[in-house]
């Protein structure tokens, strides 16, 4: 979901509550049928009313009623659900989220028995795969990229031989998009964005079982990112007067952002703005992006395990992701869909190929509350100290990790 990832990126939100014991389910098997819940954390009425629309067409061939509740806080509301022991019988489950609960035992391990099982990309796949087992199913995905107001860069006097395709060439092209009124480039100051800089450099934060945050290629990384802004051809949102870099880019104060495909959501407020997504330019240590998404949530030790189970079984169908796709601009989680999907919506056909290569975010149980840290730590990086900043991630990472085993 669009506006949800946006929030969900943050990676500093942990659960709101301390979790009770395993939920039996919010539903109740009754001689009419099963009568089921899910909460989602939708971005709009078009996203909830897609996923009811689903939910009805199941209901309809199974003699069930399913009630879709729109969450005003998602990770709020479902921790309260599990603490009363009256958590949804099906729910979305976000991948920063999902190591917390399926460590705690709170999740059915039922992906694996789908029809569709080998249909998901392996990366979401392997997002949503605790201790061994693939957990619960993948709902949709998105990727980050370049995207790039044509308008100003043709104004530039750039062409499409001029579309970055390393950091050198993207450094070039915001050095040149750079003028008084706008800036080249600029993104979120968060790990979710300047992580991917840190793994083009060819790091990473966690290799198995170490921590390895305070590599010189993370340091690389943010000192690209550093370099950047000091040439005056970065400025993040803040800095703008924007409250996020899609903002910027529709109102012209930044050429080139890095954001996912929900930047279709500045139509409403930019709609002459123009603008093409492109993928991200790779590192020195390769081409790299995150991937964000949520899977379909079931509570261990559910009353209406079975027949939940069957609804995600429709709900992850080619077919009926498609069908979302449509109504609300997801990316369909398995490959066969998103092929499709890639030849109806062109515009995010770049956000598609980047999947070949995406990894997500750190999200190992407790893991959150460290980014959290770490993108406070951030809010110094303009002429700070980068190397100390991930010497402090390594060791509350490693700290983590180790209490996580």
């Amino acid at each position: 979901m669009r506006n949800t990832t946006r929030s969900a990126v943050a990676l500093g939100i942990g659960l709101a509550v301390v979790l009770g014991g395993c939920a039996a389910g919010g539903g109740d098997s009754t001689d009419g049928g099963n009568e089921l819940e899910i909460l989602i954390g939708s971005s709009g009425d078009a996203e909830t009313q897609a996923v009811q629309a689903a939910a009805d067409a199941w209901a309809a061939d199974n003699d069930a009623t399913v009630t879709v509740v729109a969450a005003s806080d998602l990770t709020q509301q479902l921790s309260q659900g599990f603490a009363g022991d009256d958590a949804p019988d099906l729910f979305y489950m976000s991948w920063d989220q999902f190591a917390t609960y399926a460590s705690n035992g709170y999740l059915d391990p039922y992906a694996e028995e789908l029809p569709n099982a080998g249909d998901f990309y392996q990366g979401l796949v392997d997002t949503y795969t605790y201790d061994g087992t693939f957990t619960c199913a993948p709902k949709d995905f998105s990727t980050l990229g370049l995207i790039i107001n044509t308008d100003l860069w043709a104004a530039a006097g750039l062409t499409d031989a001029d579309i970055p395709t390393d950091w050198e060439s993207l450094e070039a092209a915001a050095r040149t998009l750079t003028s008084a009124g706008t800036v080249g480039l600029s993104f979120g100051l968060e790990y979710a964005r300047v992580g991917v800089f840190m793994n083009q450099a060819g790091g990473q934060l966690v290799d198995g079982d170490t921590v390895t945050a305070d590599s010189p290629e993370n340091l690389e990384g943010l000192q690209f990112v550093q370099k950047l802004h000091d040439e005056g051809v970065l400025k993040f949102p803040s800095e703008l007067s924007a409250g996020w870099a899609g903002e910027a880019l529709g109102a012209g104060k930044a050429a080139m952002v890095i954001e996912g495909p929900w930047i279709k959501g500045i139509q409403g407020d930019f709609p002459d703005t123009n603008y093409q997504a492109y993928e991200l330019p790779a590192g020195p240590g390769g081409k790299s992006t995150f991937t964000f998404s949520n899977c379909w949530g079931i509570p261990a030790n559910s009353d209406t395990r079975d027949a939940a189970v069957s609804l995600v079984e429709y709900l992850t169908s080619d077919e009926q992701q498609l069908a979302f796709a449509d109504a609300f601009g997801v990316i369909p989680s398995t490959e066969s869909a998103a092929a499709t999907y890639s030849e109806n919506y062109p515009e995010n056909a770049s956000f598609v190929a980047g999947s070949d290569y995406a990894v997500s975010p750190v999200n190992f149980a407790g893991s959150a509350t460290v980014i959290g840290d770490f993108n406070a730590q951030l809010e110094g990086l303009v002429g700070g100290d980068a190397a100390g900043m991930l010497a402090t991630l390594q060791s509350n990472l490693q700290a983590a990790l180790d209490e996580a085993e």
